[in-house]
């Protein structure tokens, strides 16, 4: 949950800087871009710290490599963030985030039914993940198909 709440808690300031008068922010989409950026660099980082033996934990057993896809996961993170904050290259990064979040949510079902814990706490639970996974690939689609 931590995660939804950096993305959300970004939004906001993004737009409370929009209504300031910071013409970067002036619109609903590109804040809601950047905050995206935002949480995928929080996340992304994170797969490059201690956590990173939390989520080797979150990958299914039918999924090979466990570290390296954690590694690779953490580069697409940062990646996608990365192309968001690039006019060129958002509308393209927003496509591949919604297959890169529909991509992992094996992971994330396989980490709530396994009881996986993340940083000393459980996972995120199933009823509650998958409409925050589905909330982050409509915000991808809307921050950056619209």
């Amino acid at each position: 949950m931590l995660v939804l709440a950096v993305l959300i808690v970004s939004f906001l300031v993004f737009r409370a800087l929009g209504f300031a008068g910071v013409s970067v922010f002036a619109s609903w989409h590109v804040s809601g871009r950047d905050a995206l950026a935002v949480m995928l660099f929080f996340t992304g980082s994170t797969h490059f710290t201690r956590m990173r033996r939390d989520f080797i934990r979150m990958i299914p057993p039918w999924v090979p490599w466990p570290s390296a896809t954690v590694y690779s996961t953490g580069i697409c993170e940062i990646a996608g963030a990365l192309g968001l904050l690039l006019p060129r290259l958002y509308r393209a990064a927003g496509i591949c985030l919604i297959i890169f979040f529909l991509a992992i949510l094996p992971a994330n079902i396989h980490a709530a039914k396994a009881g996986v814990t993340l940083g000393g706490r459980p996972a995120t639970r199933l009823l509650a993940r998958i409409p925050m996974q589905l909330l982050f690939i409509a915000w991808a689609g809307w921050s950056t198909l619209a």
